[in-house]
C-alpha cells in the first residue's frame, strides 16, 4: 500500500521554472560547448608543437562536453567542478597564450594553424573561462534541485481549503 502512495506522488522542481534559471543554463551549456570546441581548434592547429599536454587537452574537452550534458539534464552538482575547471583552465589559457605569439620567430617549429592565430585563440580562452566561472556559480546559486512533493491527499485538502473561509476571514462570531 506504500507503494501505491509512491507512485502518486508527483515532483515539483519550482526553480527549473524560473527564465533566469533557464537562460542561465542555456548560457553554461553554450559556455562549455564553446570551450570545448575552441580548446579542440587549439590542440588540432598546435598538435605537432605542444609538450606533454596532449592527454590533459584531450580530456578537457571530454570534460567540458560532459559537464554541459549533465547541466542539459539541470544536474545543479557539477557546477562548481566547471567553476573549479575553468579556473585552471583560465590559468593555463593566461600563460600560454603570450607563448605562442614568442614562437613567430625563425627556428621554431610551425603548427598546424599560424601561431598568432593560435596566440589569438588562446587568449580568447581567457574572458571565455571567466564567463564560465561566473554564469556557472549563478545557475549553483539558483538551487535548481530544490524539489517539491505533491501528494494526492493535499490536492483534495487545497481544494477543500478554497471552500472554507481562512481564519480572520468570517464574519465574527455572536457572543
Amino acid at each position: 500500500m506504500a507503494d501505491d502512495t509512491r507512485d502518486d506522488v508527483r515532483i515539483e522542481h519550482p526553480n527549473r521554472k524560473k527564465a533566469s534559471s533557464k537562460v542561465t543554463r542555456l548560457i553554461v551549456i553554450v559556455l562549455l560547448l564553446a570551450s570545448a570546441g575552441l580548446l579542440a581548434i587549439i590542440s588540432w592547429g598546435g598538435w605537432d608543437t605542444l609538450e606533454g599536454a596532449k592527454a590533459l587537452q584531450i580530456a578537457y574537452i571530454v570534460f567540458y562536453l560532459v559537464m554541459a550534458f549533465f547541466v542539459l539534464r539541470w544536474s545543479r552538482g557539477v557546477l562548481p567542478l566547471t567553476a573549479a575547471l575553468a579556473i585552471i583552465m583560465l590559468i593555463f589559457a593566461a600563460v600560454s597564450a603570450p607563448q605562442w605569439f614568442d614562437r613567430d620567430k625563425a627556428g621554431f617549429t610551425s603548427p598546424n594553424l599560424d601561431e598568432s592565430l593560435l596566440g589569438l585563440l588562446t587568449a580568447l580562452m581567457v574572458p571565455l573561462q571567466i564567463l564560465l566561472i561566473a554564469f556557472a556559480m549563478s545557475g549553483f546559486r539558483q538551487a535548481w534541485n530544490v524539489e517539491v512533493e505533491h501528494h494526492p491527499d493535499d490536492e483534495e485538502s487545497d481544494r477543500d481549503s478554497e471552500r472554507r473561509p481562512e481564519r480572520g476571514d468570517a464574519s465574527p462570531a455572536p457572543a
